[in-house]
């Protein structure tokens, strides 16, 4: 029977001695949480180094330890103290850790470091070998065992093979220093999907296998002799549930059960009700950008007088790899600034910092998430930060502010924080005092928003999709007579248009009338447009039509009578008074829209529009090669789901959109027409689904497509400024001359 391999660094438990025994502790990090629905509920095996050091643990209780990790089916891989020494404090730190956080200064390779990760990553492929078969699958984790896929797929080709890495991959320039950087490339390469927190890693990966291994990359994909390995973003999310159920229950404790940090919390604030927590929380790193984020609290107070004795930054730090010299620097580095914050700035009864210099259990990190105000996540650089996932998470009000670091793998689907260059001292105060002073109807609209996304990836989700794209086998699988409109074509045009007695204009809106924002809700029509439309519409002889995709609501607000509206792609029109001219049934939406919210949070950037009789999948603030990978796979998902319930897909521009088969502007154009004998037709749109209305123009018709795209119009115009200048045109009766360009 197939199995499931996992790899990782350590086993999902901690081992603790209970007089003289084993005690298994399990894990509660984002890791273990992730894998153990795959790893309980089906065939699997978890393979790790259990923490003790082989070579200096009581044979007897190791092979106590052993009996216990076989009950869990986990396989422990015994590494000594110079595995330890020059493995994992050696070259992961010394090397792997700063060089993929873009901390060259802090990188030292030694060759006999680099040797022994080689031999301890065998260590870990060997002990895979000795439990799976040709046709297991293996997901192997993080940048201590990058060489570990390519071990086994030397033994066994056909092995089903993933690895994700939790840290960000650098920038070819970074990554092309590493001395070892073919090996590691080939390494990695072994597997048959490698997954990274963003889209960015992803392009920074491709782009060194491109340009060092010398292999050819089609979008996310890298093809090798004999087989293909695909690289995708997976961002990785928390166990959203526990942290927010721990919080309610919390919020529901009586007063003699709440923790000792809780009542110190808020005793200061009933005592003192007008000031505001701000959170921070960090391991003691370098990557952290600690130091940075206290003199910028310190430029904040500076610059912002009035803040002080109103606000207190409350800074929990994890003890990290004590006895490494640069993060002794850094602790006594963080010791001083503290001191000298708290000495400049303190009071009888205000200290601007509280510190805290150790770990915290469970129950008092919840008490710490819900009694402050905002969280300050500011590292220079971090894979993802689940710190600022697990705040959201907790805000069982849907309160706070999230000041989030650009530079967080986080940022790139967190984009309802505040987003801050965390080198940037102006732009730090400026978001403490933005965060400080936002209305909480503001507060609460961005993290609703932030709390139903992360409830629905959670860190379930995550693994859950790694493991369905693994397990699939993913396939990559006309010109045109369309001219640009130049001055000879516009003044034909017009020419025509003044002759007509009955002229039908169809407009698409966006893309057409206005340009595309990032944000539909921004692309607003201006007052020269709609005086433009409005004295288009005003000669008797016109009939103005407004022909979009869009919702009915914001374009009867926009346009008024006469101006003839067809919103959602043909259903409704109105001519007067609105009517539906095509009657739909939508319960196929409950069947469409989870599968769209699915893409929506794998895909960074992108956002679902549910309209009335459709659901829209938006890509225009994705990067593009992403959008193109994401908007196939979606198209081939849909169009299977769609097949037998009557629905079409329509590619518009930077939006994949589903709706009946039966709905188009083609449908709706031709009704407009029906019964009148135009002898002027223009018809002016910008993407796919407009096609279908220039495909319904009787051949007398002028039809403009706004982009040089292929098309079924006759001519074509640069952008949205070229429309309005010839619908001006239209109305003066002014026409370039031949040698100008409209």
């Amino acid at each position: 029977m197939k199995k499931t391999i996992l790899v990782s660094n350590r086993l999902p438990f901690e081992v603790k001695s209970a007089e003289g025994k084993p005690d298994l502790v399990p894990s509660v990090g984002g890791l273990a949480t992730g894998l153990k629905s795959i790893h309980e509920n089906g065939n699997s095996l978890w393979i790790g180094w259990t923490g003790l050091p082989a070579d200096r643990t009581d044979p007897d209780f190791a092979a106590l330890v052993d009996q216990e990790s076989a009950r869990r089916r986990c396989v422990p891989v015994p590494l000594t103290t110079r595995d330890i020494e020059d493995v994992y404090l050696g070259f992961s730190n010394n090397a792997l850790w700063p060089l993929f956080h873009y901390f060259l200064q802090f990188t030292r390779y030694y060759p006999g470091q680099w040797q022994r990760y080689v031999e301890v990553n065998r260590k870990f492929a060997d002990e895979v070998l000795r439990h799976c078969g040709p046709d297991d699958v293996v997901w192997v984790h993080d940048y201590q065992l990058l060489l570990v896929a390519a071990m086994l797929r030397e033994k066994f080709p056909t092995l089903t093979i993933g690895l994700f890495l939790h840290i960000p991959f650098p920038a070819f320039e970074i990554f092309r220093t590493f001395p070892w950087r073919n090996e590691l490339l080939d390494g990695m390469l072994g597997a048959d999907l490698i997954g990274f927190h963003t889209y960015d890693y992803v392009q920074h990966f491709l782009n060194s296998v491109r340009r060092i291994a010398g292999h050819e990359t089609r979008f996310n994909e890298i093809a090798l002799p004999g087989r293909r390995v695909r690289a995708d973003c997976f961002p990785m999310g928390i166990d959203y549930e526990r942290f927010r159920g721990s919080a309610l229950q919390h919020k529901a404790r009586e007063p003699h059960e709440r923790s000792e940090i809780w009542r110190r919390l808020h005793e200061h604030l009933d005592q003192y009700p007008d000031r505001k927590f701000i959170l921070s929380i960090d391991r003691m790193d370098y990557t952290k950008g600690i130091p940075e984020r206290i003199r910028a609290f310190e430029y904040f107070l500076d610059r912002f007088p009035q803040f002080r004795e109103k606000v207190r930054l409350v800074m929990l730090v994890v003890p990290s790899r004590t006895n490494v010299p640069q993060y002794r620097k850094l602790k006594r580095e963080t010791d001083e600034l503290v001191g000298r914050i708290n000495g400049k700035f303190a009071t009888v009864d205000w200290t601007p910092v509280w510190y805290f210099y150790r770990s915290m259990p469970f129950d008092d990190l919840i008490d710490l998430y819900t009694s402050t105000h905002v969280a300050l996540i500011s590292p220079l650089r971090d894979g993802m930060n689940l710190v600022a996932k697990e705040y959201v998470a907790t805000r069982t009000e849907a309160d706070g502010v999230l000041i989030l670091s650009e530079m967080a793998g986080a940022a790139s689907e967190m984009h309802e924080a505040i987003l801050i260059n965390p080198t940037n001292i102006e732009q730090f105060a400026e978001a403490l005092r933005t965060a400080l002073e936002m209305p909480v109807a503001e507060q609460k609209a961005r993290f609703t928003t932030l709390q139903k996304r992360l409830a629905r990836y959670d860190v379930r989700q995550w693994s859950a999709d790694f493991m369905q794209m693994l397990g699939s086998t993913y396939k990559i699988g006309p010109t045109s007579s369309c001219r640009l409109l130049d001055p000879a074509a516009g003044e034909a045009i017009g020419k025509s248009y003044s002759r007509a007695k009955s002229r039908i204009l169809m407009l698409d809106y966006d893309g057409t009338l206005v340009n595309f924002d990032q944000n539909p809700d921004k692309a607003v029509p201006g007052p020269d447009l709609l005086r433009l439309i409005a004295r288009l519409a005003e000669d008797p002889a016109n009939e103005i039509a407004i022909v979009s995709g869009r919702g009915r609501a914001l374009l009867d607000k926009w346009f008024g009578p006469p101006v003839t509206l067809v919103t959602d792609h043909g259903v409704w029109m109105r001519r007067g008074e609105w009517e539906e001219i095509e009657f739909l049934d939508t319960k196929w939406k409950d069947n469409v829209r989870p599968v769209i919210e699915n893409f929506v949070d794998r895909t960074p950037g992108a956002f679902m529009e549910e309209k009335e009789f459709s659901i829209a999948f938006h890509y225009r603030r994705t990067e593009d090669a992403l959008a193109e990978v994401r908007t196939r796979e979606l198209r081939t998902v849909l169009t299977g789901l769609i097949a037998d319930d009557a629905l079409s897909l329509l590619d518009g521009h930077k939006v994949l959109e589903v709706k009946s088969s039966v709905i188009s502007k083609g449908r709706a154009a031709a009704r407009l027409m029906a019964g009148k004998s135009h002898d002027f037709i223009l018809a002016i749109g910008d993407d796919r689904t407009d096609e279908f209305m220039f495909g319904a123009m009787p051949d007398n018709a002028y039809t403009i497509r706004v982009g040089s795209h292929e098309s079924c119009a006759g001519y074509f115009v640069p952008g949205t400024a070229e429309v309005l200048k010839l619908l001006d045109n239209l109305l003066t009766h002014e026409f370039p001359k031949p040698n100008c360009v409209i």
